[in-house]
C-alpha cells in the first residue's frame, strides 16, 4: 500500500488480500508483525442461538505478516493453524479462535500469543496460549484457561516497561473488564488480577501506555454491530481505572467510524504518536471484513483518534 485507505481491500506483496482480523502487531528487531483471525469461507448463524447474532466462519487459525514501514506488508504464512480432524481440540474448526495478540519473552527467548478460545455459542470463555521460537511461527498451542476461574472472551496483551505482561480481558458474561498479571515466563495467569469496568459491559480492549499513564480503549457489547468507543485510564495498571469519553472525533466518532477497536500500535521512534486499530465487520460476510487504522496522539491526557483517509503513518 502507497496510503492507508480506510474500508478498503488492503492486499500484501503479492496481490493478495490481508486476512488477518481481530488482529495485534509485535514490533521485533526493527519490523513489525501483524498476526491476526483468518476468517475464509462462507458466515453462517447459528440456528439455535437467539440472543444475539451469532454469525461465524469456521476457524481458520492465525495468520502472520510482516513489513518495515506498516504500509507493504509480506505474508508469512498461517501462524497458528486450526485442527479440521480432532473435534475435541481447542483449534477444530468447529470452535472460535479470537484476537490474536503476541509478545515476545526477552527471558525465556520465546513468542508468546494469547487469544480467546471458544465454542461456536461462545460458552467456553477461554484464553488460549502458544509458544514459539520464531516471531512468524509456527506456534505451538500450550492450552486453554480462564484465568483464577473466571471468563475470558475478548483480550488483549500488554506488556510493560519493566518486562512485566498482563492480560486483559472482558469476563463475568462481559460485565467487567479484568486485568490479570501473567507468570514470568508469559504462559500462565498468576493470581495476581484486577476487575475494573464493573457493570460497563465493555469488550473489544486495546490498551496503550503513555508518559506512564495507562490507557484502554473499548466498546459497548452490541454483537457485530459498532457503537461509540470509550476510554478509561488509570495510574497504576493494577489499580483504579476511570471510565472516560469517546477518543473518536469527526464524522461517525460515534459509532467508532462503523468499526470495532482490537489494538493500539505504538510507532517505533516517534513520541505521542499511535496507531489505533480496528475492524469494520461484515456480519454475514466476515471474510470480506475490512480494516481501519487511524492516528492516535494524547492531548491533555486524553486520547485523540483523528479520522484521515487516506494516510501516511510517516505523514502524520
Amino acid at each position: 500500500m502507497a496510503s492507508i485507505a480506510q474500508g478498503k481491500i488492503w492486499k500484501d506483496e503479492d496481490g493478495n488480500a490481508i486476512n488477518a482480523h481481530g488482529g495485534g502487531i509485535l514490533y521485533f528487531d526493527n519490523t513489525y508483525y501483524w498476526f491476526g483471525e483468518i476468517k475464509k469461507g462462507k458466515t453462517t448463524r447459528a440456528a439455535d442461538i437467539r440472543s444475539w447474532e451469532d454469525y461465524r466462519v469456521e476457524a481458520g487459525g492465525v495468520s502472520c505478516y510482516s513489513s518495515k514501514d506498516l504500509l507493504s506488508w509480506k505474508y508469512e504464512g498461517i501462524a497458528l493453524a486450526s485442527a479440521k480432524r480432532d473435534t475435541s481440540s481447542d483449534l477444530h474448526i468447529s470452535k472460535v479462535i479470537e484476537r490474536p495478540k503476541v509478545i515476545y519473552n526477552e527471558r525465556t527467548r520465546l513468542f508468546v500469543m494469547w487469544m480467546h478460545i471458544d465454542k461456536y455459542d461462545y460458552s467456553y470463555a477461554r484464553a488460549g496460549v502458544a509458544v514459539s521460537d520464531k516471531p512468524t511461527g509456527p506456534y505451538h498451542y500450550i492450552r486453554s484457561v480462564r484465568p483464577n476461574g473466571q471468563m475470558s472472551r475478548d483480550m488483549t496483551l500488554f506488556k510493560d516497561d519493566d518486562g512485566k505482561a498482563y492480560l486483559i480481558y472482558s469476563s463475568e458474561d462481559n460485565n467487567t473488564m479484568q486485568i490479570c498479571l501473567l507468570s514470568d515466563d508469559y504462559l500462565s495467569p498468576t493470581v495476581t488480577y484486577n476487575r475494573i469496568l464493573i457493570s460497563a459491559d465493555r469488550e473489544a480492549p486495546a490498551m496503550f501506555k503513555f508518559q506512564k499513564r495507562y490507557y484502554l480503549i473499548t466498546s459497548l457489547c452490541t454483537g457485530w454491530d459498532p457503537n461509540k468507543a470509550l476510554y478509561a485510564s488509570a495510574e497504576n495498571i493494577l489499580g483504579a481505572w476511570t471510565m472516560q469519553g469517546n477518543p473518536c472525533t469527526g464524522p461517525d466518532a460515534d459509532s467508532t467510524y462503523h468499526a470495532q477497536s482490537t489494538f493500539v500500535i505504538t510507532i517505533d521512534g516517534k513520541k505521542n504518536e499511535f496507531i489505533f486499530m480496528a475492524d469494520r465487520w461484515n456480519k454475514t460476510d466476515l471474510e470480506n471484513s475490512r480494516y481501519i487504522w487511524l492516528p492516535l496522539h494524547v492531548e491533555n491526557g486524553k486520547p485523540v483518534i483523528v479520522w484521515k483517509d487516506p494516510w501516511n503513518p510517516d505523514k502524520q
